[in-house]
C-alpha cells in the first residue's frame, strides 16, 4: 500500500468522483461506457503547482541540483515515446498530490525543474494519450506510473491482493475476453509506490575508499545468496537487522562467507519488485524478486534503515563492508520482463508511459505480447530507448552502487532482435563496447522459453554462463543415471565443447548443482518428487525433471543408513564441483546441509521453508560438511592447477609422455575409445601442475602439484590401480569423503601401481609424492 495518511484519506473518501480520474467512465474502442456500481475513490485532494522551469532532457530520472540562478531543485525528465501530456505528480506526508505540467518536450523526453523539491520527496507521473489497445495504445492518466529511472521507492502493495484501481483496464469486467480493452478511470495513487528523489552528493557516494577485490574469473567461487533469507534467522544479527541489507553487511553474516572462502556473493534480485496478486490473495509473497517495476532502485522491503532514500546508502555500505572483506558483489537482474504481466497484469510504469514503446507486442496482434519470458511480456530491447534503460541501469549500479557483475536472467530474451536470438543483437554489441560494462562480470542464463531460446555455449567471449548441462551429467553420474562417462569428463575439465572457440577460457562455464530454483542439495539426496503443495498450485508448478535419488526412501527419516548414505552424496557432490575446471557456484546452506522440505519451487516462500537454519552448524553431521567445504575451496585456492585459465590439451608436453591431463579406468589404464562409451560408474582424472600455460605475475612458469581424483558412484567397494611411472612414483590421501570427518583420515602415501580399495560411492582425491616409496594399498 501506500502511506498510513493516504489510506486514510482513501477510506474518508469513497464516495463521489475523483475529478482529476475522469467521469467514472470507461472506454471500449474508443465508446463511453459506463461500468456498473464502480465508484470512483478520491485518494487525497489534489492541488495545482506553478509551472516548473525549462529544465533539461538529461539526465533521464529525478537529480537534486543546483539550477538557474544558483536555486536548488529537482529536474525532472522521463522519455515518453507518443505521449500527449506528461503531468509530474508530487505527494505530501498527508498523501496530498500536487500536479505540475511537463510542458517542455525534446527528442520524445517530457522535463523539467522543479525550484525548492529536494532528496526525499516522493513522486510520480501520469501520462496522457489515447486507449486503443487494439494498436497497443494504453495511456490512462488516471493512473501514477513510477519513474523507469526512480533511485528510491517508497511504498508497497496491499497484504491481500492488488486492488483493482492499480489495472489500466477494468480487471472485474464481465466479459473477460474483451477486459482489457475496457479502461478503467479510477485513480491508482492510493495503491501504489511511489518514487522519491535520491541526493547525489550524499556521503555514501564516495567510494575513495572502497576496494574492489576484481578476483580474477578463474579464481572466483560463487555463493548465490538471498539478502532477507541468509540473515533472517542469524542468531549473530541484531534482530532489527535481519533480512535487510545492513544484516548482510553484518560482521556474523560476512565471517560466514569468509570462513566458506567464497570470492563472490550473486544476490537473487535486489531491483525493487512487486508481488503478483494471485500470491497475495493466497497469503504469499514473491520471495525470489524476478518480477522487477524498478531497475535502478534498491529493494525497499530489504532496508532496515527506511524507505526514503536511506536504502541506497544503506545498500553502498553493504557492498563496502563485503569488498572490506575481500568478496565481490553480482546481482541477480530481470530486464527481459517486467511486473506489469501481460494484456491483463496491472499497471505500474513502463505499460502506462509507451505501452507499445517498451514491450514486444505480437506482430499480427498489437493488442497481445510476446511472451519469451513465461511471465507474460517481454522488453523491447531492440528499441533504443529501452536499451538505453537498461544500460544506464548497469552503469548506475556499477559506477554509483559499487558492484563487480551481473548474472542476467533469461538472457537469451536480451539477445533477441526481432524474433530469433541473435549473438550480433543490439544489447550484445552495446554491452561489448561500454567502457564500463565490459569490465565486469557478466553471467548469462543462457536460454528462455520462446523458439531456440537454448543457447548454452553460443554467448560471445566476454561472457560466463550458468552451465545446466555440468548440472545434469553430475546429478546423473551420482545417481547412476549416466549409461557412460563421456559427458562427465567433459564437464569435470571445463566443457571445451562448448567453451573452447573464439577465444573463451575453461571459466565461461559456472558449474553448478544447484540454484535457487529446484533441490537444495540435501533434498536432491532425498526426494525424488517435488513436493510444492505449500505454493496453491495443487504441485504443478515446479520441474519435473529433477534427476534426484532420495538414496531409498522418500523424503526425511530416521534410518541412520540412509541418512548416512544421502550425506556421503552430498560429500561426494560438494567435492566433485569443486574439483572441477571452471567457476563453482553454491547456493547459501548448501554448505550446511538446508532443505526445503522438498521444494523445488519456493518462489514464494518467504518463510522458514527459504530461510537459512543455522542451527544446523551445531549438529555434527552438518557441521563436518561446512568443515569440508571449506577445506576443498581453500584447497582450490592453493591450487592454481584446480583453476586453470586456459584448457587441457590432453596432449604430451615432455619426453617422459606426461600429459596435462589425463582419464583412467579401475584397472590403472588409460581410457580407450571403447571405454568412453562403455558402461562405468568408476572415472580417474589426473591433473597435471607440471604443464599449467600460463605465467604468474612476474613471469614465472606457473608450477603446482599435481592430482589424481577417483569418482566411484557404484554401491560397494572397488579397487583402483594407482597409474605408475610416468604419472606418480607416490600418492598422498587428502579427501576421502568416505569419512564424515577428514580430520580423522591420515595423509596416507601409497605406491604407485597398487591397487586402492575406493568406498562405494565415494571420492578419493590423491596427491602425487614424488622421490617417496609409499606402501601398498
Amino acid at each position: 500500500m501506500s502511506s498510513a495518511a493516504e489510506q486514510e484519506a482513501l477510506r474518508g473518501g469513497r464516495r463521489g468522483t475523483d475529478a482529476a480520474a475522469g467521469n467514472g467512465k470507461a472506454v471500449v474502442n474508443g465508446t463511453s461506457t459506463r461500468p456498473e456500481a464502480r465508484a470512483a475513490p478520491r485518494a487525497a485532494s489534489v492541488a495545482r503547482a506553478r509551472p516548473a522551469w525549462p529544465g533539461a532532457p538529461t539526465p533521464l530520472g529525478a537529480r537534486f541540483r543546483v539550477g538557474p540562478d544558483g536555486v536548488a531543485g529537482t529536474n525532472f525528465a522521463l522519455w515518453a515515446g507518443g505521449a500527449e501530456a506528461v503531468e509530474l505528480c508530487l505527494f505530501d506526508e498527508r498523501g496530498v498530490e500536487t500536479r505540475t505540467s511537463l510542458t517542455e518536450l525534446t527528442h520524445e523526453i517530457w522535463h523539467g525543474f522543479l525550484p525548492g523539491v529536494r532528496p526525499g520527496q516522493r513522486y510520480g507521473y501520469r501520462v496522457h494519450g489515447r486507449w486503443d489497445p487494439w494498436t497497443g495504445a494504453r495511456w490512462n492518466p488516471a493512473k501514477l506510473l513510477l519513474d523507469p529511472y526512480a533511485r528510491a521507492v517508497d511504498g508497497d502493495f496491499a497484504e491481500h491482493g492488488l486492488p483493482p484501481e492499480v489495472y489500466g483496464h477494468v480487471r472485474d469486467w464481465p466479459q473477460q475476453q474483451v477486459a482489457d480493452t475496457v479502461r478503467d478511470d479510477r485513480d491508482s495513487a492510493p495503491f501504489v509506490p511511489k518514487g522519491v528523489v535520491v541526493h547525489d552528493d550524499a556521503p555514501d557516494d564516495e567510494w575513495a575508499d572502497d576496494r574492489r577485490p576484481k578476483t580474477p574469473w578463474a579464481d572466483s567461487v560463487i555463493y548465490e545468496v538471498h539478502v532477507r533469507g541468509f540473515t533472517k534467522l542469524h542468531p549473530g544479527i541484531p534482530e532489527n537487522l535481519r533480512g535487510t541489507y545492513a544484516g548482510l553487511a553484518h560482521p556474523a553474516a560476512i565471517g560466514h562467507l569468509v570462513r566458506l572462502g567464497v570470492t563472490a556473493v550473486e544476490l537473487l534480485p535486489v531491483h525493487q519488485f512487486a508481488h503478483e496478486d494471485h500470491l497475495l490473495q493466497r497469503g504469499l509473497r514473491n520471495y525470489w524478486g524476478y518480477n522487477s517495476i524498478g531497475y535502478f532502485a534498491p529493494h525497499a522491503g530489504y532496508a532496515a534503515s527506511g524507505t526514503r532514500g536511506e536504502q541506497v546508502g544503506e545498500f553502498k555500505r553493504m557492498v563496502r563492508a563485503l569488498h572490506e572483506a575481500g568478496i565481490e558483489v553480482i546481482l541477480d537482474v530481470v530486464y527481459n520482463h517486467t511486473a506489469e504481466a501481460g494484456e491483463l497484469g496491472p499497471v505500474f510504469s513502463l505499460k502506462g508511459i509507451d505501452n507499445r514503446g517498451y514491450y514486444r507486442l505480437q506482430p499480427s496482434d498489437a493488442r497481445r505480447y510476446a511472451d519469451y519470458t513465461g511471465c507474460g511480456n517481454t522488453l523491447q530491447v531492440v528499441q533504443p530507448h529501452v536499451l538505453r534503460l537498461i544500460t544506464d541501469s548497469l552503469r548506475y549500479w556499477v559506477t554509483e552502487m559499487g558492484v563487480d557483475g551481473f548474472r542476467f536472467d533469461l538472457a537469451a530474451a536480451l539477445a533477441r532482435s526481432f524474433h530469433d536470438v541473435d549473438m550480433l543483437s543490439p544489447f550484445l554489441a552495446v554491452i561489448a563496447q561500454d567502457p564500463v560494462l565490459r569490465r565486469v562480470k557478466l553471467i548469462a542464463e543462457p536460454w528462455d522459453v520462446g523458439s531456440g531460446g537454448y543457447q548454452v555455449g553460443a554467448f560471445p567471449p566476454l561472457w560466463t554462463e550458468w552451465n545446466d548441462r555440468y548440472r545434469g551429467a553430475v546429478r546423473d553420474f551420482w545417481r547412476g543415471a549416466l549409461p557412460d562417462v563421456r559427458d562427465l569428463g567433459y564437464r569435470l575439465s571445463g566443457s571445451s565443447d562448448l567453451y573452447a572457440w573464439g577465444g573463451r577460457r575453461p571459466y565461461a562455464s559456472v558449474n553448478f548443482v544447484t540454484a535457487h530454483d529446484g533441490f537444495t542439495l540435501r533434498d536432491l539426496v532425498s526426494y525424488e518428487r517435488k513436493h510444492n503443495e505449500a505454493n496453491g498450485e495443487g504441485n504443478r508448478d515446479g520441474s519435473d525433471d529433477n534427476r534426484a535419488w532420495n538414496c531409498g526412501v522418500e523424503g526425511e527419516t530416521g534410518d541412520e543408513r540412509v541418512t548416512e548414505l544421502r550425506r556421503r552424496q552430498l560429500r561426494n557432490l560438494l567435492t566433485t564441483l569443486l574439483l572441477s575446471t571452471g567457476v563453482p557456484m553454491l547456493v547459501a546452506g548448501d554448505e550446511m546441509g538446508r532443505t526445503q522440505g522438498g521444494s523445488n519451487n519456493a518462489y514464494c516462500q518467504d518463510n522458514e521453508v527459504s530461510w537459512v537454519d543455522w542451527g544446523l552448524l551445531d549438529e555434527p553431521g552438518w557441521g563436518a560438511l561446512f568443515d569440508l567445504t571449506s577445506r576443498l575451496i581453500a584447497l582450490r585456492h592453493r591450487h592454481p592447477v584446480l583453476r586453470r585459465r586456459a584448457f587441457f590439451s590432453g596432449r604430451a608436453h615432455s619426453a617422459d609422455g606426461l600429459r596435462d591431463l589425463a582419464w583412467f579406468t579401475a584397472r590403472g589404464t588409460e581410457m580407450t575409445e571403447g571405454d568412453w562409451y562403455a558402461p562405468a560408474a568408476t572415472l580417474g582424472m589426473y591433473l597435471s601442475g607440471r604443464d599449467i600455460p600460463g605465467r604468474d605475475a612476474r613471469g614465472a612458469p606457473v608450477v603446482d602439484d599435481s592430482f589424481l581424483a577417483i569418482l566411484h558412484a557404484a554401491d560397494g567397494a572397488s579397487g583402483f590401480v594407482l597409474p605408475g611411472a610416468p604419472w606418480a612414483q607416490a600418492y598422498e590421501v587428502v579427501v576421502d569423503t568416505s569419512l564424515e570427518e577428514q580430520g580423522a583420515a591420515p595423509c596416507t602415501v601409497l605406491r604407485a601401481a597398487t591397487t586402492v580399495t575406493v568406498a562405494g560411492r565415494s571420492v578419493l582425491l590423491l596427491r602425487v609424492r614424488e622421490g617417496v616409496a609409499g606402501r601398498g594399498g
